[in-house]
């Protein structure tokens, strides 16, 4: 059968509202970015279009004219080469006119009009293929040189496109949200830094000092008070989860210091979990606490209260929330469960003078440490950290993901925290003797006894990362680049050649849900590929950076996470005002430092010697521990006061300050450092040097130093031009 070619009339509307102009529905269609720009219609801008062409990995585009009176002709199907274009566009006549070219699903297009104006629209890869990589500067060149000849057209176009905020006179003026008590707290440190720079060095060292003075206040503590030393292994042990958690985390935008901070809050909640416990107890009576209702009142309460300090954050830093990334919710729930597990293991170990840890693992080789098993067969707690990350991650996924893929992403939080409740009880009920009914047996069955469940955990990371970059990638118009060439361009070329290739054989005409299912299944290699391509491109950012010095790879941590901040903003705010910090031109200032900046000076004593200090800190011992059934917030915590009443009391004063200073040490100096001094400062201002050294090598900031030093080793002058 004879295949009739598609007429410019029926391409021209699904992709054009006008001759000179893209459909907006189109170019909101899966988000398209759009860069206008003025270019001469020559062959310089033919070459442009096959590079865009190329980075889809296609090798043919449709080739058609956009005015009404070629609407019936045939849609030519030309190689995707200049020599090629340019011979359609010579058969057309001298005369210029409108021509759109599109790639064969209607993913990308380019629209060129009889003037200079020029709009392509696509995915980022394709925009930037032909702009070049600064897609906002671009854009912004495009408003300014509109505003600057007063052209209708051209004006109308930035409007349109997003380039210009719609009103009168076209005001520079941002419309978006004022700052939040967060963000006016950063710029007054920024302020700091910049306008007094010997203060800010002044008060990072006293920082430094007293997180080391209270490191060794603790290290008292622990030889006087027995529970504080067991306690130790638990705050290595939830560090530690942290970190493992962080690390594959890499579309966060939050601070690791940000996390550790919250530690402290998630462990204070204990204290009033444990305030409703006994409330509830006391309103229904201890026969039926006996009976098992504490089995539950214990689960329920402590699950919930878990979720609180995520809720605390929202008076302070609201407008930051709205920027989150999906994979932020699961490592800030993880933060609170991590202080909850913390402060029950340290009250257990308190009541306990140090024999019992309620035998949760805290090994160096422990995946995801704080869990617990009573008898080697028997049910597995996964830990409050796990449980809680679980919660907040699957509901940080919904709270993302919803605009782009339906309602139906709020079933997740709701599956998530079913699964924690049906674990919590599993091991509660198994601890305390009590049967449990078959329903719930099979719900725990279907988690491995709650042995999956830190695979779960890994799976919703892995699914929050992928999330995350696939929202990051329509942002190009607004967000920065990253310096460099993207170093899997040809795996992106492939994913996005062999989705075009299958999107044009999925017929248009069957039922909406099996177009919809074949669809996303295409998208999937594409979403994996660029993912990967992401995280990739990121991490040459930071070798190159590691290879100019520590200062400019503690910028490029900087800068990356500040920059997936504005991308994540950007995308959940869909058009509406939002609140832009950093600002574009800070961070667009940052990675032209990246780009051009020379290496830092090696201050090789100064990350040398915090190196040393890492190397000369102890690592605790592991201490004996005997196996304890489920530990509740109340009774741990009556326990605990039941035992500093009864103890002695320089014992009790030294478990009190040992508390106080395992979560004292967490409010601080976990941040990335600040330049580190230069060799030329050791020898010129020792003093100044002390103080940038004090300020740099707090406890929390010794493996950022070691990886400063790694930087030394590998450390070059780049070439000269």
């Amino acid at each position: 059968m004879d295949v009739q070619p598609m007429l410019t009339r029926d391409l021209v509307l699904r992709v054009c509202a006008n001759s000179t102009e893209f459909d907006t529905a189109w170019t909101d269609d899966e988000r398209k970015v759009v860069a206008p720009f003025l270019a001469p219609r020559d062959t310089a801008l033919i070459d442009a279009v096959v590079r865009g062409a190329a980075a889809m990995g296609v090798e043919r585009l449709l080739v058609c004219r956009t005015r009404a009176e070629h609407a019936y002709e045939p849609v030519t199907d030309a190689p995707a080469t200049t020599a090629g274009i340019v011979e359609v566009v010579r058969g057309w006549g001298e005369e210029p006119t409108d021509l759109l070219l599109a790639v064969e699903d209607l993913s990308a297009a380019v629209l060129v009009t009889a003037d200079e104006l020029t709009v392509a629209a696509g995915p980022d890869a394709f925009v930037r293929a032909v702009v070049g990589t600064d897609v906002p500067g671009v854009r912004a060149g495009f408003a300014e040189e509109a505003q600057d000849r007063r052209d209708p057209e051209l004006m109308r176009s930035a409007t349109r496109y997003g380039c210009l905020e719609p009103g009168g006179r076209h005001a520079r003026t941002s419309r978006a949200p004022g700052p939040d008590l967060a963000e006016s707290l950063a710029e007054r440190g920024r302020s700091l830094r910049e306008n007094a720079p010997g203060a800010a060095r002044a008060l990072r060292a006293v920082r430094g000092a007293l997180c080391w003075a209270l490191l060794i206040v603790l290290g008292i503590a622990a030889a006087f008070a027995p529970g504080v030393s067991a306690a130790v292994p638990a705050a290595f042990g939830m560090l530690w989860l942290l970190v493992q958690l962080t690390v594959p985390a890499r579309s966060r935008t939050v601070g690791f210091g940000t996390l550790v901070r919250m530690v402290p809050l998630g462990a204070l909640m204990l204290w009033p979990i444990a305030f409703v416990q006994q409330t509830i107890g006391g309103a229904l009576g201890p026969e039926a606490m006996d009976a098992g209702a504490g089995v539950y009142v214990a689960v329920y309460t402590e699950e919930i209260g878990k979720l609180v300090p995520l809720l605390v954050l929202w008076p302070v830093a609201r407008r930051r929330l709205r920027r989150l990334a999906a994979v932020d919710y699961l490592l800030l729930g993880a933060a609170s469960g991590a202080g909850f597990h913390l402060a029950e293991q340290g009250l257990a170990a308190l009541a306990s003078r140090g024999s019992v840890v309620a035998g949760a693992e805290h090994g160096l080789f422990t995946l995801l440490p704080g869990w617990t098993q009573i008898v080697p067969d028997g049910p597995v707690f996964p830990g409050h950290a796990v449980l809680t990350a679980l919660i907040a991650g699957a509901f940080g996924l919904a709270a993302v993901g919803r605009h782009y893929h339906g309602a139906w992403m709020w079933a997740l939080p709701v599956l998530a925290a079913g699964t924690a409740v049906v674990v919590h009880t599993r091991y509660n009920a198994a601890a305390e003797g009590l049967a449990v009914d078959p329903v719930g047996l099979f719900l725990a069955a279907l988690t491995g006894d709650g042995a999956l469940v830190r695979w779960m955990l890994l799976a919703v990371l892995a699914a929050a990362v992928l999330l995350d970059h696939r929202l990051m990638r329509p942002t190009a118009d607004t967000t920065p680049p990253l310096p460099g060439d993207e170093p899997l361009a040809g795996l992106t070329r492939a994913a996005r050649g062999r989705q075009v290739r299958a999107r044009v054989r999925v017929p248009g005409d069957i039922a909406p849900v099996f177009r919809r299912a074949a669809l996303a299944a295409i998208r999937v290699p594409v979403t994996l590929a660029t993912g990967v391509a992401a995280m990739a491109h990121e991490l040459e950012v930071q070798g190159r950076a590691a290879r100019m010095g520590p200062s400019a790879l503690f910028d490029s941590w900087r800068f990356l996470r500040h920059r997936r901040a504005h991308a994540m903003g950007a995308a959940r705010a869909a058009g509406r005002p939002w609140r832009r910090y950093p600002s574009h031109a800070r961070l667009d200032a940052a990675r032209r430092r990246l780009e051009t900046g020379a290496p830092a000076a090696g201050a090789a004593a100064v990350v040398g010697a915090a190196a040393a200090a890492a190397a000369a800190v102890p690592a605790p011992s592991p201490l004996a521990v005997e196996s304890q059934g489920a530990a509740y917030a109340l009774p741990v915590l009556q326990a605990a006061l039941d035992t500093l009443a009864d103890g002695p009391g320089a014992e009790t004063v030294w478990a009190l300050i040992g508390a106080a200073a395992i979560l004292a040490l967490a409010v601080g100096g976990w941040s990335v450092p600040w330049s580190p001094p230069a060799a030329r400062t050791l020898l010129r201002s020792p003093g100044r040097a002390a103080m940038e050294i004090l300020g740099m090598a707090a406890p929390g900031q010794l493996p950022y130093a070691a990886a400063g030093l790694a930087c030394l080793l590998v450390a070059r002058r780049p070439e000269r031009q």
